[in-house]
Order: structure tokens, then sequence, then C-alpha cells
């Protein structure tokens, strides 16, 4: 099957990036459907796309006759609706991470997708890097014996010039770096050691001072200003209103202890330490991403041993994940592949997170699971 893709958010940071992508993919998929609210760029994304429908209203793509797969890739709140609609319209979908602005609405959108024929695709897309991959195969190979303790580092910096964007809004934005980058970080956590956390204690703040304000900015632009001006450049600032850093405590469904750090903000910068470290009765294991090796130390010895994991470098994730994936669903046969289902438990996370930081106290994910005794 060839798939008719409508994107919805099309010339955002992610929207470019995946409709690049599927053009490169054109045995697997034709883009028929465009939707963004900047006209300009909109029309030059139908250029790029050979794609004669474009419009700012998504209801006309979720209408649009040929779509068979809508792709939604708009700020965290304005998905809902998007998906509800796609799912009413008989339409396969890719929605991106977090899939809601909260759990409620995360549990809706997998409710109307779940016992239907529809397939569905959310992008996690740590499951399918080269260190992550590796690191699933030792623990599956009973190397680290019962895990006892996971701890997380995922810091994404942003320039220390960057403007305000919708990830810094709350109006718009899930859970700010806790939504966007510990969502990926849960997703790897809970499909690696194959736990899902049972509760978390939260510390999160804004620490990021106010940021130059130059009213509505796409996040690569806002990034390139950012890398090439100083704060002082903009005469108005406005201060993020969702957290930019968190420090996370989290106890495991199987007896597991640990803690994750996410953050965005500048100072707080990667590479120093690995990425994931997963403590086990027989052995633990650090990866790093960035230098793309596996380090796993027995007890007793001081010195890790080190695998440099082979890393084939980019490569087209419709082509080798998504559109195999929603194929493999189509087909009937339950995928090895994230979706609603994924996208919902990850998101009972994240915000049982949030809440934790506001409450200050603890937070039983069981709280907010629609479907816990």
């Amino acid at each position: 099957m060839k798939f008719h893709v409508g994107v919805i958010g099309a010339t955002g940071f992610i929207g470019s990036a995946y409709r690049d992508e599927i053009r490169r993919a054109s045995l697997d998929a034709k883009i028929v459907a465009l939707c963004a609210r900047n006209r300009d760029r909109l029309e030059a994304a139908a250029r790029e796309d050979a794609c004669d429908f474009v419009t700012d209203d998504w209801r006309r793509v979720v209408d649009h006759p040929q779509v068979d797969l809508v792709i939604v890739t708009t700020p965290d709140a304005l998905h809902h609706e998007a998906v509800m609609a796609s799912a009413r319209n008989r339409k396969h979908l890719v929605c991106d991470k977090p899939i809601g602005v909260n759990v409620n609405e995360a549990y809706e959108m997998r409710q109307a997708y779940r016992d239907t024929k529809l397939a569905h695709f959310v992008p996690f897309w740590a499951r399918y890097e080269a260190p992550f991959l590796r690191a699933k195969e030792i623990v599956d190979a009973g190397t680290l014996g019962e895990i006892k303790s996971i701890i997380y580092r995922w810091q994404n910096p942003r320039p220390a010039a960057m403007p305000f964007t919708w990830r810094d809004d709350t109006a718009l934005s899930a859970g700010g770096s806790i939504a966007d980058v510990g969502s990926h970080a849960y997703d790897a956590v809970r499909w690696i050691a194959g736990t899902e956390a049972r509760r978390v204690l939260t510390h999160a703040d804004i620490i990021t001072p106010a940021k130059p304000n130059l009213g509505t900015i796409y996040l690569n632009d806002a990034i390139e200003w950012g890398g090439s001006h100083t704060t002082s450049e903009s005469d108005k600032h406005r201060k993020g209103t969702t957290f930019d850093y968190a420090t996370i405590a989290w106890e495991f469904q199987n007896g597991a202890v640990g803690a994750a750090i996410l953050s965005h903000a500048p100072i707080l910068r990667k590479g120093l330490a690995p990425e994931l470290e997963l403590h086990g009765t027989l052995a633990s294991l650090a990866l790093d991403r960035i230098a793309s090796t596996i380090a796993i130390i027995l007890p007793g010895q001081d010195v890790p041993k080190i695998e440099q994991v082979a890393n084939p470098g980019p490569k087209n994730r419709f082509v080798n994940y998504v559109f195999p994936a929603l194929r493999q669903h189509m087909s009937g046969d339950v995928p090895d592949h994230p979706g609603m289902e994924e996208g919902w438990r990850v998101q009972i996370f994240t915000d049982a997170a949030v809440l934790s930081a506001k409450r200050g106290t603890w937070v039983e994910l069981a709280e907010l699971d629609a479907e816990s005794d």
C-alpha cells in the first residue's frame, strides 16, 4: 500500500523534517495535503512536496478524501481534536509525542484507536538508535541480572539567547522538559528494562532567565537566532512558564529505584556523563549516545569493558520504521513499535512527574491510570 499523507503542522521544526523523509520515500508515500499557519512557508512547502492542496484549517486535511494517513506535529495542546477527528474519519495516524496536553486527552485518543483496524505510530525515536538497541539486547540476554537501579540524564541545552517559543508556554506545552525529552527518556527505559514506574517524586523549576520575546517563532528559527545573538539584543523579554529542568526520583514496579535529570536549560550541558545507567544484580551498564558506546562493569571491577557500537548513520525513519510498522498493524499483527498505547502509558508518567513537582510529594502513577484497579 502506498500512503497518501496529510501533514498538520507541516512547516514546523518536526513537520519539516518528516516531510523531507517522506519526499525521499516516493515508493511508500505521497504527500497530498499540507496544513500550517504561515502562508508563505506553506506555499514553499507545497512546492517542495509537489503538493496541490494547502490549507490553514486542519479539518480540511482530515476530511480530504485522498488522505489515508494523517501526521500531527502541532504543539501539544492542539493534538487532541485533530487526532479524534482522524479516528472518526478512519485515517491512519502518526502523532508526535507527547500525544496530548494531559493524560485524560491521551487516554481518549488511545481509546479512539485501540479497538479499530487503524494503524498508528508515536515517534519515540530512541528505540531505533544503535546504542539503545544494543543495550536492550544485553538486558534481554540476562547479562545484567535483575535490574535494581536506573539512572537517566537527558540534557538538551538550548542557546542562552534562544527566544521564547510555544514550548515555554503552559498554554501549549504538556509539561515543558518533563513532557518533551522526558517522554523519550521514559519510553526508552520502559522498553529496555521491561517495567513501568510505580511512583515518582519530582523537583522541577524554570531556571533559564527571561528569554527574548520575538513573537510567534518557529523552533528552528529560534535556535538559529539564539546562536547568533545575545539576549540584550531584544528589547522585549518573556519568562517561560513550563519547567525547563527536573530531577525525578522514580521507583519501578519491579522494585528498581533511581532518578532522571531532564533539562533544556543552557547551563546543563551534555556529554560529561553517560545518558543511561542500568545497575543489575550481575553487572552495570552505561550508555553513551554521543560516543555510541556501551560500558559494562562487573562487581569488584574498577575499569569497565567498553564496546563501540557501530553507528550506521542517519536513516530514513519513515522508510525503515514508520511505514513498516503501519503496514504490520494494518495486516492484523501487533507491531513491535510504539503506538497510542505507548503514548498514553508515557503520558501517565510525565503527568505524574509534573503533578509531583506541583504538590511536592510522591505521586503514584496509578492515580492517573484510567484503568488502574
